[in-house]
């Protein structure tokens, strides 16, 4: 036979409601967890063709950077903003022509 006990939903809370509980038991120590620990990642290493590098460390010399990475590291955050920004742009485009 089916288990009739219903589960209860948890009742979703709003940030104004989660502020004030935490702000509440901000000095009880029997209210919190115990701290968790967290590593940060480690870096992902990229390989990349040789002749290519050679490129990268030319013009990272033609910028004037001493070190290749730091320039690569640079370079990479640039394009990803411009990504970043051409897409934003081109879903605020899209959106305002399907609303409108």
């Amino acid at each position: 036979m089916a288990d009739m006990r219903g589960k209860r939903k948890h009742k979703t809370l709003s940030a104004n409601e989660i502020d004030k509980i935490v702000v509440a038991q901000a000095d009880d120590d029997a209210a919190w967890e115990k701290p968790v620990r967290v590593r940060r990642a480690k870096p992902a290493p990229l390989s990349l063709p040789s002749e290519l590098a050679l490129r990268a460390a030319f013009v990272a010399r033609l910028h004037r950077e001493t070190n290749v990475n730091d320039w690569l590291k640079r370079i990479i955050q640039e394009r990803i903003d411009l990504e970043e920004a051409a897409f934003a742009g081109l879903k605020r485009d899209l959106a305002e022509k399907n609303g409108a």
